[in-house]
């Protein structure tokens, strides 16, 4: 299962969004390091079902008329503050436990009303670019200081001479999610000493940084977009390059609603119905809620989980199947399973994804929608429905 985890400052609605997206009793109060021990959960993401080519609906449980639900861990952790790389706050709780996520969200409070602690102010008083930034410089330093600790090994290894510097990368970043891949790339961009005793903190810290554009890449959610000063939302946009506006409070009061049969509303809707009883009160705050959908084409929180996964990681979703004619698993359940896997992803890395023996056993695969047997090498389109033989099945 993919990791999306929440970073920000205190106070910045982590706890909201989290709750919004995962419907999990935490916390959630208006003061700093509201979250102490790192809440972990399950959301997802949202795709078109391949049911929506067939006569009838899947009946599974995370498809609603044509809607997939796809699950995808979402870790919550303590608030960031102004050096939580050298432990302040609980800056190193929070930096351990970003290293098993595989995309980020940096939840910025767009309407400047907390400052850089995560304290109230006025709304506007803070300049809400500060904390993307923020964000950013503190795990590139909380990474930099990994490798400068480690550092010292690699020059005692490239005495030895079958030393491979991207060998010894590869094993001291792996704890982070650096694979091979990334640090072959990383190097390729750099521009760097042969000899790792040549090294300066310059070097070090323009690896770190690389690495963590690649192992953790950045999407930008604007929360509080509801109350957010004019101009604010267009500053962030101009100060990141991937930021989805959102209402957390917007999309939990939606969800809330919608569990006790006020509303009809599906998760990343762009709007929703009131179809229950509702106080004047109730309706006015529904509508300021309808206003900002309006807007920004929904409250953003699913939104954002999508940017996230389908556009920065880039992944696709294929449903594995064991009849091609009908789309069922062996119990006759139509499109049970969805799987993400990376653009590019073959029928074997799919038969690897549902089960390593499924894998091993691999023979070959049949693409469901036009019932005939593919390439090992066909990559693999979102929506594709596949059918894999393998010994093992």
């Amino acid at each position: 299962m993919l990791s999306i985890a929440l970073a920000g400052k205190p106070n910045a609605g982590k706890s909201t969004f989290y709750k919004a997206a995962t419907m999990a009793d935490v916390d959630v109060g208006n003061y700093p390091f509201t979250t102490i021990d790192a809440n972990r959960g399950v959301s997802h993401v949202r795709t078109d079902c391949p049911c929506l080519d067939r006569e009838e609906r899947c009946g599974d449980d995370n498809c609603r008329a044509g809607k997939r639900y796809v699950p995808v861990e979402l870790i919550d952790v303590a608030g960031l503050v102004p050096g939580a790389h050298e432990g302040r706050g609980l800056g190193n709780q929070f930096l351990d436990e970003l290293s098993t996520a595989d995309v980020i969200l940096n939840v910025v409070d767009a309407s400047g009303g907390t400052d850089a602690e995560g304290e109230p102010v006025e709304v506007g008083e803070h300049d809400p670019v500060e904390d993307v930034h923020f964000v950013e410089e503190e795990m590139d330093l909380w990474l930099a200081s990994i490798v400068e600790r480690n550092w010292e090994s690699i020059e005692r290894q490239s005495r030895s001479p079958d030393f491979k510097l991207d060998e010894s990368l590869v094993d001291m970043l792996a704890g982070v999610g650096a694979s091979e891949l990334d640090v072959a790339r990383t190097l390729r961009d750099l521009e760097y000493p042969e000899d790792p005793i040549a090294w300066t903190d310059e070097h070090r810290e323009a690896l770190a940084t690389e690495i963590r554009q690649r192992t953790k890449p950045l999407v930008v959610v604007a929360n509080k977009a509801d109350i957010a000063p004019e101009g604010n939302i267009e500053a962030l946009q101009a100060a990141a390059d991937v930021v989805v506006p959102a209402t957390a409070d917007g999309e939990l009061a939606l969800r809330n609603a919608a569990q006790a049969g006020v509303v009809d509303y599906d998760p990343g809707d762009p709007d929703f119905d009131i179809v229950g009883d509702v106080s004047d009160q109730q309706r006015e705050g529904l509508n300021r809620i309808r206003g900002v959908m309006e807007e920004w084409d929904g409250t953003g929180v699913q939104g954002a989980l999508d940017t996230a996964v389908y556009d920065l990681l880039d992944h696709l979703t294929a449903y594995p199947v064991q009849n091609e004619t009908h789309w069922t698993d062996g119990q006759g359940n139509v499109l049970p399973d969805a799987f993400l896997l990376r653009s590019g992803s073959t029928p074997k890395d799919l038969a690897y994804a549902v089960h390593s023996d499924i894998g091993d056993g691999y023979i070959h695969a049949v693409d469901a929608r036009e019932n005939r047997r593919i390439s090992d090498e066909t990559e693999l389109e979102e929506g594709t429905v596949v059918k894999i033989v393998s010994d093992a099945n």
